[in-house]
């Protein structure tokens, strides 16, 4: 498989997004996906939750800044949501279908990333074995997300592309990297 290349964008809206670009790769060689995030511009205008000593499992990571992912196997409804936190936190959540039957995914004790926060970028990197939940030979398609919170409290929803109305990282639709 190659390195893909991603840029994401806000979702439209009345309020206009963060001075900033979030772009990075993902690839998978084997079993083993590896993804980077790049966050550029004033991130003065961010608020970024503070580095934890003890990373954890922690819900609703989603209501601050959160770097995101999407995994669904390719012909299957199920998919799994990834939430990768500045501070280190994390979670995962399996799905069996379009946001039904949630639960943790109990398959990782840990999910260890590095985080990189400098005043004008912040790197987050992850290295992840998928062989608890996907096959080698099993296609996977992914949607790369973010959710931003500016210093003000407002959130901005980021995607490669935005299939809804609304600002809905779950539709399948928008899994469109093909690994």
């Amino acid at each position: 498989m190659s390195v893909r290349t991603f840029f994401l964008k806000p979702f439209p809206s009345d309020n206009p997004p963060l001075q900033l670009e979030i772009s990075g790769i993902v690839d998978r060689q084997f079993n083993k996906l590896t993804i980077q995030y790049q966050i550029l511009g004033q991130l003065v205008e961010l608020a970024i939750p503070a580095v934890t000593d003890s990373p954890a499992r922690k819900d609703e990571l989603w209501q601050q800044t959160c770097l995101e992912f999407f995994l669904g196997i390719e012909n299957s409804s199920q998919y799994w949501e990834f939430n990768l936190s500045p501070s280190g936190n994390w979670n995962i959540y399996h799905f069996e279908d379009y946001r039904q039957g949630m639960q943790p995914e109990t398959a990782f004790t840990s999910l260890p990333f590095v985080v990189h926060n400098r005043p004008n970028y912040l790197l987050l990197n992850l290295e992840l074995n998928l062989d608890k939940i996907v096959e080698i030979e099993q296609k996977i398609e992914i949607a790369i997300a973010s959710v931003l919170q500016s210093q003000s409290g407002e959130m901005t929803y980021w995607a490669l592309t935005h299939c809804g109305t609304q600002a809905d990282f779950h539709l399948r639709d928008s899994f469109a990297i093909e690994l």
